[in-house]
């Protein structure tokens, strides 16, 4: 299989092949992508998803001001891999990690898994697929089998996905000592979600949006529940302290105890590490594994863009996933879109041109999520068109090729989606489309991972055998959420079930009222920082435009 974008796009044959209509006919559509209309709500899960996807910069909040900690100095002997048996692991879990496959822990288990058998607070930094989430699971689940009581620890993480992927992995290492996990997400029934934390499971994995819902519902009660926790842990911390999960982490801090152990596990560095005095109760160890600095982008990774009109990008975007597709048949591609809606237009519009897709968003059922996620880690499906849900922690082995249908507004997006491809020392690549709106933020991306992206020349006269036939798809596509009030059942939905958990009417109103408050308020942060990006730039390209210009001789 080629791994070189160009290689397998561009072509000058003339027996290239058209899509015709018979061959549209032929192809089998793929289910996993369609949204199932009786969907229970989503409830709060992964609401930055709904205006923009891209994630925010951090943001210094008022009330934190500390100074960033310093990263441990990492030896030759830290970096080199140590049987688990020499970081103090209990003989059961090394056992059970054997039948798993795994013997020697990463960097970053070496480092922290120690420390938190000794009682210490952690900050981890690593890249993703580096083994962050066993780090704190194997010392949790070893502490807590000398004493399992209660609900024994409390991990929280962005998206529904990875909370599964979570509960998976303690579910699966603590199998000798019967652990009782439970996962708190958005697309279930409150009531039954509360009935399962009343009988103190040891494990809960949340997203904080549900959380914050169950104990907005009756916070004396879960306070209760949560009173003997000993770990807190924040995966994916840097997107956790971003401004908008603020709203729903306060209620949830306010009904943890002060005395436990506090786990952070983050992909990046940013400035929101300085809120970290807020989660943490004591100072904490801090580990940043430098050699996966995720800054920057790997050398394996072939990243090229594609500059279109914006009237016909989804031209382009077809004319590329086919002939690639075609070319490398085993091949898997993800793409990535800015919203929820936009991902399942283009996932419908797939459809209809006869492609096999699946699709990944907030607004998708969780059975479906899942189901397409399984298809496309086994190879079923060769494309999975997703948001930025997907962009980082998930386990997803290898992607061959990375498609942004939009250059990301934060550059750090940039680099968490593309770093799905060229994993484990494989190649990769990444391809971007630009319009003539997204130059300035290619611009930011190239001084992001500090390289310039090549530019993949794509024949036009190609892509205008697709026009027509794309745009009539797009159009379908769009009717086709029209017709299902796509986004609408949603917030009924969520409605309904705050009404049957025993919310009054007018609480429920002043809940809904608070979350579309939080989405404006979140999107208007959102576009002033933009903005004040793209005028700083502009001031930027000015002075050094001036400096640029010859002196003239007295």
């Amino acid at each position: 299989m080629s791994s070189k974008v160009c290689d397998a796009i561009l072509s000058d044959d003339e027996d290239e092949l058209e899509m015709d209509e018979e061959e549209v006919e032929e192809k089998p559509c793929s289910s996993t992508s369609g949204v199932k209309e009786e969907e229970d709500s989503e409830n709060g899960d992964d609401e930055e998803e709904e205006e923009n996807s891209d994630e925010e910069e951090g943001e210094e909040g008022d009330e934190f001001d500390t100074a960033t900690p310093q990263p441990v100095q990492i030896s030759e002997e830290n970096m080199t891999t140590k049987k688990f048996q020499q970081l103090g692991v209990a003989s059961w879990i090394t056992q059970q990690l054997q039948t798993m496959h795994i013997k020697t822990a990463t960097p970053v288990q070496a480092a922290c898994i120690p420390k938190i058998l000794d009682g210490s607070d952690i900050l981890g930094c690593a890249r993703t697929g580096t083994g962050k989430t066993l780090a704190f699971a194997i010392p949790i689940l070893q502490k807590l089998s000398v004493d399992p009581y209660g609900i024994f620890a409390l991990i929280l993480t962005p998206t529904r996905e990875l909370a599964f992927q979570i509960a998976d992995q303690f579910v699966a290492v603590g199998k000798p000592i019967t652990l009782k996990c439970s996962v708190i997400v958005g697309g279930r029934s409150l009531i039954q979600q509360a009935r399962e934390l009343s009988e103190r499971p040891h494990i809960v994995v949340a997203t904080p949006g549900r959380l914050a819902d169950l104990i907005e519902s009756d916070q004396d009660v879960i306070a209760k529940v949560f009173k003997k926790i000993q770990f807190f842990v924040l995966d994916e911390a840097d997107r956790m302290l971003e401004g908008q999960y603020n709203d729903q982490l306060k209620p949830i801090f306010e009904s943890i105890p002060q005395k436990r152990q506090t786990l952070l596990l983050s992909a990046t560095i940013t400035n929101n590490i300085n809120m970290l005095h807020k989660v943490s109760t004591r100072k904490p160890y801090f580990f940043e594994d430098k050699t996966n600095a995720d800054e920057t982008t790997v050398d394996r990774l072939e990243q090229k863009f594609v500059v279109c009109p914006v009237a016909v990008k989804d031209a382009y975007l077809v004319y590329v996933v086919k002939n690639y597709s075609e070319k490398n048949p085993k091949s898997s591609v993800m793409i990535f879109a800015q919203t929820c809606r936009e991902c399942q237009a283009l996932a419908y519009m797939f459809e209809g041109l006869g492609f096999r897709v699946g699709s990944l968003h907030s607004q998708i059922a969780q059975k479906q999520r899942l189901a397409a996620l399984s298809a496309f880690r086994s190879k079923t499906l060769q494309v999975i068109i997703c948001t930025d849900v997907a962009s980082r922690g998930l386990d997803i082995p290898h992607v061959d090729l990375v498609v942004n249908h939009n250059v990301p507004q934060c550059p750090k997006t940039y680099v968490h989606r593309v770093g799905r491809s060229a994993r484990a020392g494989r190649f990769g690549s990444a391809l971007s489309f630009v319009t003539q709106y997204d130059v300035e933020l290619l611009q930011a991306v190239e001084q992001t991972i500090g390289k310039k992206l090549e530019e993949l020349k794509v024949n036009a006269k190609h892509v205008t055998k697709y026009v027509t036939q794309v745009l009539v798809a797009k159009r379908e596509a769009e009717l086709k959420l029209d017709n299902q009030k796509f986004g609408e059942k949603k917030e009924i939905n969520r409605r309904k079930e705050l009404l049957m958990s025993g919310m009054s009417e007018e609480d429920v109103d002043r809940h809904m009222e608070n979350m579309k408050t939080r989405r404006v308020t979140t999107s208007k942060r959102k576009l002033d920082k933009i903005s004040g990006q793209l005028e700083k730039r502009k001031a930027k390209a000015e002075i050094l435009k001036s400096s640029k210009k010859p002196k003239v001789e007295q």
